[in-house]
C-alpha cells in the first residue's frame, strides 16, 4: 500500500507524510528532497539552471522510480500533478490524498523559505492565487480523498489520513 500526499506548496505534505511514516512503520521519500540529494543542488538552483520544464523532468523520474516502490509515503512537489502522465502514476499505483489548503495558510507558511522558486519574482498571494486556479482541478482529479487542512496541526491533518486509510 502506497499514500501519496499532493497538494499546493506550504500545506504541510512533507510534515504530513513524516507523521504518516512514523505512525504506519512505512518508509518517507518527498520527492524534491530525492532531487536535491541525488543532484547536490537545491530545487532554487535547479529552477535556475534548467528552469522549470528542466525541473518538472528530474520530478518525473523520480516519480517513475518511487512509485515502483511499495508500502511508502511520498510527499510530492505542488506542480508533479501538472503532468498527465504523473497523475496516472500517482492514481495507479497508490491512494492519493489531496491536502486543500487556503491561500492565506500557504503565504504564511512560505513566507520565510527562500528555496520557493516559483515566489522570488512577485507578489506571494497573488501568485499562489494564480497556481491554485491552475492546479486545484488537477489535484481534486488525481486524488482519492481530500484533506482539508485549514485550523488543523499536521498531527491532526495525519491522523485524519491514517484513519482512512485504515478505513
Amino acid at each position: 500500500m502506497n499514500i501519496f500526499i499532493v497538494g499546493p506548496m506550504g500545506s504541510g505534505k512533507s510534515t504530513v507524510g513524516k507523521i504518516i511514516s512514523d505512525e504506519m512503520f512505512l518508509n518517507f521519500f518527498d520527492t524534491d528532497e530525492e532531487i536535491e540529494s541525488r543532484t547536490g543542488a537545491s530545487i532554487d538552483w535547479i529552477f535556475d539552471l534548467e528552469g522549470e520544464e528542466g525541473f518538472r523532468g528530474r520530478e518525473s523520474d523520480i516519480l517513475d522510480e518511487m512509485v515502483k516502490k511499495n508500502s511508502i509515503v511520498l510527499s510530492t512537489g505542488g506542480g508533479i500533478i501538472l503532468s498527465d502522465d504523473n497523475r496516472e502514476l500517482l492514481s495507479s499505483r497508490g491512494t492519493v490524498f489531496y491536502l486543500s489548503t487556503p491561500i492565506s495558510v500557504q503565504v504564511e507558511r512560505t513566507a520565510k523559505d527562500k528555496d520557493r522558486p516559483l515566489l522570488k519574482n512577485g507578489n506571494a498571494e497573488e501568485i499562489l492565487t494564480k497556481l491554485h486556479k491552475e492546479r486545484k482541478a488537477f489535484y481534486e482529479e488525481v486524488s482519492d480523498h481530500i484533506v482539508e487542512t485549514e485550523n488543523k496541526s499536521s498531527k491532526e491533518v495525519a491522523a485524519e489520513i491514517v484513519s482512512l486509510v485504515k478505513g
